[in-house]
């Protein structure tokens, strides 16, 4: 079922990862199990912004383009104003429909930018 792509005799020695200017991660969470329904995850390094959300995608975790390069032209909360989040690719459960998660994208965007 889970699998590498090193050989019987090889080991990994070492990870290593950029430290980022800044990182922020803001959830919010299902009220009953604390899980979030949105996550996201907004980290600036020299080499751009990366936004990770969690919870919110039918295929888990997702990168969402369109906040990563409003992020890079302006590294501020408001600069996420108007970014479209699509909701046809987003859960909707007995929790949150899709397009209530969308909006939490957005929103959780700005606190975690906020928060760095």
């Amino acid at each position: 079922m889970f699998e590498t792509a090193l050989d019987e005799d090889e080991v990994i020695t070492a990870v290593s990862f950029p430290k980022p200017e800044a990182a922020s991660y803001v959830k919010f969470p299902n009220p009953a199990s604390r899980y979030a329904m949105v996550g996201v995850f907004v980290a600036k390094t020299n080499s751009g912004v990366a936004v990770a959300v969690t919870g919110a995608g039918q295929d888990g975790v997702f990168r969402h383009d369109g906040l990563e390069a409003a992020l890079n032209s302006s590294f501020s909360a408001d600069s996420v104003d108007g970014v479209a989040v699509d909701d046809s690719v987003l859960m909707s459960d007995m929790h949150a429909s899709a397009d209530y998660r969308a909006h939490l994208i957005t929103q959780m965007t700005k606190r975690a930018v906020a928060a760095c």
